[in-house]
């Protein structure tokens, strides 16, 4: 990448302004690795390359989730060390999401056992200062010293959450259990004006700890470095070896399973219910197909198009449509063992008593009801999220558009004297 002036040099990583682009950085990462706020350091030939390309791989997977971040392009060529991310003013704070008790929080909390799941996720804030040793702030100390302001500290917060349900989420598919990990966040300007919170900087082996099976003995992070006193070239080697497999492993995230949603609806008259359910789909990412096929009138064709739709490649999870009588959803339900979402459209007639052809169902028939047409399309989403990482993050990225939707509402209709703080405290303005 064609690199301009050196911009600052961390323990791991050095950034320079881009020839190309006023507004971005490039990223490179050295082969150093280091504990104890630097005052271990080695070097292992490659780490760099590694570390770019374990965070380009984190990053393309959290932008697919709409995950808004710094990085632009780079750091996945066999030979790359080099990143470039857009220009950010950090803030200089470390956020660390803790889903099971180790490291220096059972050492800060001895009465805890190690291994603790720790549930609600916790959300700590450390200060970055290596002559301190990175001392932890509250997030009531963050706002008073100006470090972040409220709501960038909330938005930090939840970002921070939902970062690590993504990767935890990418983990366990591969069957290893994320323990923690340490994201920073950067300010940049929009083009509308003002500022935006990214997540920036690095994320790669250094950031986290991953344990294969839950079994902290097989971990594949950097505490494998910092338990050793004085390591030696075969111990570096090994270190280097769980890098190269921990980039391999992440290379893996965001592979799919191809999931669809397939619509079948009772009558061409079910079109505008239908496409409601597209749009919001459309809106996920998630791909469908729409059918018109009637339980009573057309019962072997229906039957075929569901038999077809079960043998496409990919996870196939059913939004069925159909007014008055819906035998149509416990239809399809007993022809498929796929999941079955019944979304019938409420009528006039009957004062809307035609729903219980929806709700009561024969044994062994499960096709469940979800009225709004959105929320069929969010159900069906979860359902297909399991085997899918990338929807997964979209589906735990709208939820918190839709509680920061309630809170900007709340705000403007002067529910609150101030803004909360990520810890449930309401501030004074």
């Amino acid at each position: 990448m064609n690199k301009g002036p050196e911009v600052a040099r961390g323990k791991t990583k050095v950034l320079y302004r881009s020839a190309d682009r006023p507004d971005a950085v490039v990223v490179v990462s050295q082969d150093q690795i280091t504990a104890g706020d630097g005052a271990k350091r080695h070097v292992i030939s490659g780490k760099g390359r590694l570390a770019a390309l374990t965070t380009a791989r984190i990053y393309r997977l959290l932008s697919a989730c709409n995950i808004p971040t710094h990085y632009l392009s780079g750091g996945e060529d066999d030979d790359a060390n080099e990143m470039l991310v857009r220009h950010c003013e950090m803030i200089p704070i470390e956020v660390v999401v803790r889903g099971v008790a180790a490291g220096s929080y059972v050492k800060r909390n001895p009465g805890v056992k190690p291994g603790t799941v720790i549930a609600p996720r916790l959300v700590e804030y450390f200060f970055k200062d290596d002559a301190n040793h990175d001392p932890q702030y509250t997030a009531e100390r963050i706002v008073d010293e100006g470090i972040a302001t409220q709501h960038e500290l909330a938005q930090m917060t939840d970002i921070a959450r939902i970062v690590f349900d993504v990767l935890a989420h990418a983990w366990k598919r591969q069957n290893v259990l994320l323990v923690d990990l340490k994201v920073e966040f950067g300010r940049a300007p929009r083009s509308e004006g003002g500022t935006e919170i990214l997540l920036a900087d690095v994320i790669d082996n250094d950031s986290w700890r991953v344990w294969p099976g839950g079994d902290q003995s097989a971990m594949l992070d950097k505490q494998i470095y910092r338990n050793i006193q004085v390591p030696s070239e075969a111990d570096l080697a090994n270190v280097k070896g769980k890098y190269e497999e921990v980039a391999e492993r992440v290379g893996q995230f965001q592979k799919t399973t191809g999931g669809f949603v397939g619509i079948v609806m009772g009558s061409s008259g079910d079109d505008a219910h239908a496409e409601r359910i597209l749009k919001a789909l459309s809106g996920l990412g998630v791909p469908a197909r729409k059918h018109v096929a009637s339980a009573h009138k057309t019962p072997l064709y229906a039957l075929e198009k569901v038999s077809r739709l079960d043998g496409m490649l990919g996870r196939v999870v059913y939004i069925t449509i159909a007014g008055r009588s819906n035998a149509l959803s416990a239809f399809v339900d007993a022809a498929t063992a796929n999941c079955v979402i019944a979304c019938p459209p409420i009528g006039s007639n009957f004062s809307g008593m035609d729903i219980l052809s929806s709700l009561s169902l024969p044994s062994g028939i499960a096709s469940m009801v979800v009225l709004e047409p959105e929320n069929a399309a969010l159900a069906a989403a979860k359902i297909l999220a399991v085997d899918d990482t990338v929807l997964y993050g979209r589906v735990l990225v709208s939820q918190y558009k839709n509680r920061t939707n309630v809170v900007d509402a709340d705000a403007r209709a002067g529910g609150s004297s101030g803004q909360t703080t990520p810890n449930g405290k309401a501030s004074q303005n």
